[in-house]
């Protein structure tokens, strides 16, 4: 179960994705990450600045002068930021759990604000507003079929329990 927030060091790996690709500067960067996330996520400043600034500090990445752009702050990754980014990856690739839990468990909560009478959710009236209510439970989960189907193939549900997809899937619960 998480706490709180995407998973740790999720932003930092993609500030060091985004400078292999390219120089970048921080709201370039905190935007990059909005578009990826389909404009449902963005780190904030004092997330980002301050990660591109530890870099700086550690030697993963070093800040450069662009010519058209002499006062935004551009960084560059360095050769000791590409050995960092590969470690990155694998650790980044451990934290599949801990994002699901975030989608999972945000979704639980609208729900719930949706279904249980112990809350006193006031929604707008309909038509004027996004509202706790099945219809646009409905919408969300159409929303994250077209995802999967956009990004990996055709959508098929799976039948299994949570514990028969984890006995499935080799997780441990």
């Amino acid at each position: 179960m998480r706490k709180s927030g995407p998973p740790k060091g999720l932003v930092s790996y993609l500030v060091l994705e985004l400078l292999e690709e390219q120089p970048r500067y921080g709201y370039e960067i905190l935007k990059e990450i909005e578009d990826l996330s389909g404009g449902h996520w963005e780190p904030s400043y004092g997330s980002v600045y301050p990660i591109l600034y530890k870099f700086e500090d550690e030697g993963y990445a070093e800040r450069i002068e662009v010519e058209d752009e002499p006062d935004r702050k551009y960084f560059e990754i360095t050769d000791a930021g590409r050995e960092e980014l590969a470690e990155k990856r694998s650790e980044v690739g451990g934290t599949a759990d801990d994002v699901t839990d975030v989608i999972l468990g945000f979704y639980h909560v609208f729900a719930v604000l949706a279904t249980d009478e112990r809350f006193g959710v006031e929604n707008p009236e309909e038509g004027e507003g996004w509202r706790f209510d099945e219809a646009f439970s409905a919408w969300i989960a159409e929303q994250l079929i077209r995802h999967h189907e956009y990004y990996f193939e055709d959508f098929e549900r799976v039948p299994d329990t949570p514990e028969e997809f984890a006995e499935r899937m080799g997780l441990d619960e």
